[in-house]
């Protein structure tokens, strides 16, 4: 049996939400943008990349099962996201660096199942090391709209729960050791350049780009006490250890606690079997 759940989200994003919806300050509100932005062309080749794998080498009938949910929870972040970005467009945000990573996304399509896993599973471990962060320190987006911290609540969670998946099939695959993190060291600096550049744009349309407490904003939410850089920098270096495995971090605890303060918020859509 899979160990996922596929749920419906309580989240109405059909009112809209503000420009600075996360406590006023426009560095995290556009920060949290940018990824909503990159996400639903992202899921979508995460969810191709796996359907990709042969048949015969997903043959391990829990590990199908949970590819199947993996499909399942990804799509609806991707349906929930496509709703949030039209809401973006809307406060007239662009999407400047989507053209360059839909041509990107098009050459990895073209790429072998292995490479195109690896690319996967290097995009799923960045996801899941931001996702244990909105989970562990609750500060980072606690004075959000409450839509849109339960959005990011219910995503890191789900985040966590599936981020073996794509590992597990690249392993089943046949992926190796060098694949793995010479893609990973390319797909750090891919990401975060275009996440600076879309970050940038998104302050420069909010007219933030140049303020000082912009920039301060962004020094404490990388640099301070349980800033992103800290709270990245360990998992990164392990992702290069030969014998890494996502759960060898285990937090589901999190995860556990989250599900239960908030049983209301969610409904299961669907728990497969093998």
């Amino acid at each position: 049996m899979s160990s996922l759940t596929v749920r419906q989200i309580d989240v109405d994003l059909s009112r809209g939400f503000g420009r600075r919806w996360l406590g006023g300050d426009a560095y995290r509100s556009q920060f949290f943008n940018a990824l909503s932005m990159s996400f639903p062309i992202g899921e979508q080749m995460f969810i191709d990349s796996l359907r990709a794998i042969p048949p015969d080498r997903l043959a391990d009938p829990r590990l199908r099962a949970e590819v199947k949910d993996f499909v399942g929870q990804e799509a609806t972040h991707r349906h929930m996201h496509v709703q949030y970005n039209a809401e973006l467009e809307r406060q007239g945000l662009s999407f400047v660096t989507g053209a360059r990573i839909a041509r990107r996304v098009a050459r990895v399509n073209g790429f072998g199942v292995r490479s195109r896993v690896a690319i996967t599973c290097a995009l799923e471990h960045y996801t899941a090391m931001l996702a244990d962060g909105v989970l562990r320190h609750p500060e980072w987006i606690a004075d959000a709209e409450p839509a849109l911290r339960r959005l990011w609540e219910w995503h890191a969670v789900e985040e966590l729960e599936h981020k073996a998946v794509a590992f597990d099939a690249y392993r089943a695959a046949g992926g190796g050791y060098w694949r793995r993190v010479l893609w990973f060291l390319h797909v750090s600096l891919v990401f975060w350049f275009d996440h600076v550049i879309q970050t940038a744009h998104n302050l420069h349309r909010d007219g933030a780009l140049w303020r000082p407490g912009t920039w301060l904003s962004a020094a404490r939410m990388w640099f301070g006490r349980r800033g992103l850089a800290w709270h990245m920098a360990g998992p990164v270096l392990r992702y290069f250890s030969p014998r890494f495995h996502p759960w060898q971090h285990d937090n589901r605890d999190i995860v556990q606690l989250w599900l239960d303060r908030n049983s209301t918020a969610y409904r299961a859509v669907r728990t497969s079997t093998p």
